[in-house]
């Protein structure tokens, strides 16, 4: 009996992506009839029906395998190959892809490592993978024009306090339990990583000129941005930094977190 080509796309996705493989996908299938896989894929005296469609079994797989080697580099490095292999075999069940695109399929990977056996060896494995995440998502999140030392001095001292700043919409600030943007810069620089320290901290990840930066924050700057995140004027952000830093001259501190704002293309003005 003919079979149109949306049941057969869902037949065959069903078959290549069966968590157990397609000759256990094929027994759970009754709509083929007699013919079985031979009604819809030809096979030869080489490779079965069956042989051909598990080659693209093996492919899906690791096709995903691959893609998420790329993405976290650090967290296989940490764990080894034969680990993060095994570690990807479950993961695929527990959270197969939903989306066209292949970018998304790490999506959950820092949230399944939260509970998961490897943690025992590697605590800080999971904040590990959650900062390479934000490394892709801040890759390619939007774009916004940034803020630049012209355009700031432009503006007329009597609108400073009341001009509103915002983080530019890509950037991400992430909390962490494990100080592991050390290990991670490490990995990306082909060096030896040392274990990281467990100590509460926030961590920012930006893109300028097409490239992801991270590097951990200090309270002050922390409180700073993550204000900024929801846009906010000027006034209250050196207000948060004050604050935040009374120990110091809250101008000279102002004008440095400013300064390296404006370098590193973070921010972006929102006007009224």
């Amino acid at each position: 009996m003919p079979i149109d080509l949306k049941r057969l796309q869902s037949l065959l996705y069903r078959l290549i992506t069966a968590p157990s493989g397609v000759a256990e996908g094929l027994a759970a299938e009754h709509e083929l009839g007699a013919g079985g896989l031979d009604t819809i894929v030809l096979g030869d005296d080489r490779l079965s029906s069956e042989a051909r469609v598990d080659i693209y079994a093996n492919m899906y797989f690791y096709r995903i395998l691959d893609a998420l080697k790329e993405d976290f580099p650090a967290t296989l490095a940490v764990l080894g190959d034969e680990n993060f292999h095994n570690l990807v075999t479950g993961y695929i069940l527990e959270h197969p892809p939903t989306e066209p695109s292949i970018t998304h399929s790490g999506s959950h990977l820092a949230d399944y490592l939260r509970d998961h056996p490897m943690r025992a060896s590697a605590p800080f494995v999971a904040d590990l993978a959650k900062l390479e995440r934000a490394t892709v998502e801040v890759f390619l999140g939007p774009d916004a024009a940034t803020l630049d030392p012209e355009s700031l001095r432009a503006v007329a001292v009597e609108d400073w306090p009341t001009m509103k700043l915002k983080l530019h919409p890509s950037a991400q600030i992430l909390a962490l339990d494990w100080q592991v943007s050390d290990l991670l810069r490490a990995v990306e620089e082909h060096r030896p990583w040392n274990p990281p320290t467990q100590d509460a901290i926030k961590t920012l990840v930006w893109r300028a000129n097409a490239r992801v930066s991270h590097r951990d924050l200090d309270p002050a700057e922390a409180n700073a941005l993550e204000a900024a995140a929801h846009s906010t004027t000027f006034a209250e952000i050196c207000d948060i930094v004050a604050a935040t830093t009374p120990n110091q001259d809250p101008i000279a501190t102002m004008n440095q977190l400013l300064s390296r704002w404006l370098s590193d293309s973070l921010l972006t003005r929102v006007f009224p």
